[in-house]
């Protein structure tokens, strides 16, 4: 425990037991807004072939992923560690130019 409240620099195990948990409701949460998107624009796991369906389905959910921890995160009252940590995600993606106008 120690490690991660050095590592996220927080200051009680409440806190990383709410980032946890954050983490834990957002995968959660864009799995299943995933499948029924795939499904209303005709993509339904019985129809299509998984080599298609499952890739599509990661690559949708991704960016439900992005939007959701940064919700979650307002939600749980740990905005500013979200922001920070999708902030820093995003750039080593590639995003960088586009993220020196919200910092």
């Amino acid at each position: 425990m120690e490690k991660l409240k050095k590592r996220w620099n927080v200051t009680s195990n409440w806190q990383v037991f709410v980032i946890l948990l954050v983490f834990s409701i957002t995968g959660y949460t864009s799995l299943v807004i995933a499948k029924p998107i795939l499904n209303f624009i005709g993509l339904g796991q019985a129809t299509t072939n998984p080599w298609i369906y499952r890739p599509l389905r990661i690559l949708l959910i991704f960016p439900f992923y992005q939007i959701l921890i940064v919700c979650n995160g307002w939600l749980f009252g740990q905005f500013t560690f979200f922001w920070n940590f999708e902030k820093k995600m995003l750039r080593r993606l590639g995003f960088k130019r586009f993220l020196k106008s919200i910092e």
